[in-house]
């Protein structure tokens, strides 16, 4: 799915001016010089008439973790779970007999104080950009995918600072829908719930084993065991949990390139980043003085090819399902808050079999 992995390539989005070489390994401007949607543009008509036969049985799986887990701050220490707030004089519940003595309705309602990417979550394509010189003027740039600049924190008027994206938010992602064939890869009937690195000839052994076919538009679930190890936690995870279950090992060059060619049109786990790596040591200041991305796979998959990553999606029910059907395929619904310039969303997917 990449065009060139020439650097100096200056097809697509170089007419618009905001970039004249693409990173190596991308396909920016392969889906047109204003895309925002990247490989989702995969994710045809066709293809999803094709995903709706993968309906047999007329069973539906929900594939969130309840939004309250995992609970604490333990897999990352910027996010927090979330919280209801009154809306109404400090009560949730509210008669509406004041604005009419006739009435006698009693209303619950609520605001909720929520992190977009606490637990089952999409990455909006802003999620991830690079420090990278895309105008080739030897001057880096804070760019994200397609070469959008990244969005600068200013004054809001009010004391505080803009939050949010004016391209690539994951409103866009919103408006597509997502709709597909799922592919389950289940990592964890394979290595258990130990640390593994999983990298390009772990992940063709066990399409061989399990006789598992991806083709070009579909959205690929990887079941680590991790949100089942969550559920099991019961809202107190323990801080080891950080290192258990396998993860994709992002530096295994095979690997990358695997992802650039296959065509999928999303990545999916039930962890808390897919890849090795997390928010604990990406903050340790006594990391390695060399620069590079500190998520790899993060930077191949959202920077250079747009391909949205969905994290921390449960995959428990539906897994123990397919195997006995000796299934590995689903018709998956995941659409997005449609929420402007947010870098991420809650999303509750539903796989129908």
């Amino acid at each position: 799915m990449t065009k060139s992995n020439d650097a100096k390539s200056t097809g697509g989005n170089a007419i618009s001016g905001r970039w004249s070489r693409r990173p190596n390994g991308s396909n920016w401007g392969d889906f047109g010089e204003d895309d925002q949607i990247g490989r989702l543009n995969l994710l045809t008509a066709a293809r999803v008439r094709a995903a709706v036969a993968e309906v047999r049985e007329g069973k539906v799986f929900c594939l969130s973790l309840p939004l309250t887990l995992p609970g604490d701050s333990v897999l990352n220490p910027l996010r927090k779970g979330p919280r209801l707030l009154p809306v109404r004089d400090g009560e949730q519940a509210y008669p509406l007999m004041p604005a009419n003595a006739n009435h006698t309705d009693l209303v619950y309602d609520e605001a909720v104080h929520l992190y977009s990417q606490y637990s089952t979550h999409w990455d909006a394509l802003c999620h991830i950009g690079s420090i990278y010189d895309a105008k080739g003027d030897g001057k880096p740039d804070l760019v994200l995918y397609n070469g959008y600049k990244a969005p600068v924190e200013e004054p809001d008027g009010k004391g505080g600072k803009r939050v949010g994206t004016t391209a690539l938010g994951i409103e866009h992602m919103a408006a597509k829908g997502i709709q597909g064939r799922g592919v389950l890869v289940d990592l964890h009937a394979h290595f258990g719930v130990e640390r593994k690195l999983v990298g390009y000839d772990d992940m063709m052994r066990i399409f061989d084993r399990d006789k598992i076919v991806v083709e070009e538009g579909d959205l690929l679930c990887l079941r680590t065991g991790f949100a089942g190890e969550i559920c099991r936690m019961g809202g107190r995870p323990d801080a080891s949990i950080r290192q258990s279950c396998p993860v994709l090992d992002g530096g295994d060059p095979a690997l990358l390139r695997w992802l650039s060619e296959c065509g999928i049109a999303a990545l999916i786990c039930d962890n808390q980043a897919v890849e090795q790596g997390n928010m604990w040591t990406l903050l340790d200041s006594n990391a390695s003085a060399k620069k590079h991305a500190g998520l790899p796979l993060h930077e191949h998959c959202i920077f250079k090819l747009g391909l949205p990553i969905g994290e921390l999606w449960f995959f428990e029910e539906l897994a123990e399902w397919l195997r006995t059907a000796k299934r590995s395929r689903f018709f998956l619904t995941a659409t997005p808050l449609r929420l402007p310039g947010a870098a991420g969303s809650p999303v509750t997917p539903l796989a129908t079999v």
